[in-house]
């Protein structure tokens, strides 16, 4: 009869899949926008909270911006293997390759994901409904509470239940802060995307024209005030 010995409770390994919750929103579209990602090691225990201010962006801007914070901390803290889950069907679909990336303003940010996902042994990202990824909504929605000056709450370390609060030493400290992208990789700010921008045009059988030969990019929500 033989035995063999194993660690008691061994903690998970760097090779070991990490996975990240993101989300990404802007308060207007574009608007006032921010990411939040919560990432876990193989354990379930939290090991990253990312929480970042973007500006006056759009949700979809936003959404990258989370994907690209949940990549680069896998890369700064050498984890060589990613889920990501988002509520963001178009960027999951994206990535996945299964829908084009036509806008301009998101393609700077496609090209970085697909770079730094090609620096990772493996990567995964799935869609998920929004009320499945509730704490990466609500560090993005600090994030614009913040930008936007607004009090907001700190943002604890959260664990699975059953799974015990990992030691600050064991994180690396306070959760870090990431950089959405690089900045080689930085789209121009929008002149047009300030919150207190007005612009003059007219409609004629239901079609927008804005005067001054202003092109209006995609995605952007318009409010008509007759005259």
């Amino acid at each position: 009869m033989s035995s063999s010995l194993f660690p008691a409770n061994p903690g998970p390994e760097k090779s070991d899949w990490i996975s990240a919750h993101c989300d990404g929103g802007a308060r207007g579209n574009p608007g006032p926008a921010g990411y939040g990602a919560l990432i876990q090691n193989a354990a379930g225990a939290v090991i990253g909270e990312l929480s970042e201010f973007l500006g006056i962006r759009t949700n979809n801007y936003a959404e990258y911006s989370g994907l690209l914070g949940c990549l680069q901390f896998a890369l700064d803290h050498d984890y060589p293997r990613l889920r990501v889950v988002s509520d963001s069907e178009l960027m999951v679909k994206q990535i996945q390759g299964k829908y084009q990336v036509k806008s301009p303003d998101l393609k700077p940010l496609y090209e970085e994901a697909k770079r730094r996902i090609g620096r990772l042994e493996k990567f995964e990202i799935t869609h998920a409904l929004r009320h499945k990824n509730k704490d990466a909504d609500r560090l993005a929605n600090e994030a614009m509470d913040r930008g936007m000056n607004r009090t907001s709450s700190p943002s604890p370390i959260i664990t699975k239940p059953g799974t015990p609060r990992p030691a600050l030493a064991d994180v690396g400290g306070a959760p870090p802060k990431a950089i959405p992208y690089p900045k080689k990789s930085e789209v121009p700010p929008d002149p047009y995307a300030k919150a207190d921008a007005m612009l003059r045009g007219f409609t004629k059988d239901g079609v927008i024209h804005v005067l001054g030969g202003t092109t209006l990019p995609d995605g952007i929500f318009v409010k008509i005030i007759r005259e």
